[in-house]
Formats: C-alpha cells, sequence, structure tokens
C-alpha cells in the first residue's frame, strides 16, 4: 500500500479512493472503493497506516477519508 503513486511495476497496482478507515482486532482497516466493484479491504499493521497516513500530505488531524492510495493484492 502506497499514498503516492508507486515507480515500479505500475501495471500491478490498483488505486482507489479510501471510504472509511477502522481498527480490527489490532490491525488498520482501509475501506476502498473502487470505479467498478464491490468495497475492498486492505488490513495492514497500525505502523503501515501511519505511513500511508504520514505520506498522504494531510493537514495535522486531518481525515485520510477522500484520499487516493495505491494497493496490490497480496502475492500480486
Amino acid at each position: 500500500m502506497h499514498a503516492r503513486k508507486p515507480t515500479h511495476d505500475i501495471d500491478r497496482w490498483s488505486v482507489d479512493t479510501i471510504e472509511h478507515v477502522s481498527e480490527r482486532g489490532g490491525h488498520c482497516v482501509f475501506e476502498v472503493q473502487p470505479e467498478e466493484g464491490d468495497t475492498v479491504e486492505l488490513v495492514v499493521t497500525i505502523a503501515i497506516r501511519e505511513l500511508v497516513v504520514r505520506g498522504l500530505d494531510l493537514d495535522a488531524g486531518e481525515s485520510p477519508i477522500g484520499a487516493r492510495v495505491w494497493y496490490r493484492k497480496y502475492g500480486g
């Protein structure tokens, strides 16, 4: 998961908009909405969440909802 467009293997990444962020079982769950299809859940560690949110260039306290993120399915 990346906050900015990856520089490698571009065709292997998807880019979607964050619709919801929650925590489950000690992990962070980003729900992203593809242009077509069902919502995708991206489950990452809290440390990865912090790296992604920092990379989004948000103002202090601003929500990441509505921001675009790049991601690949595990093993993809």
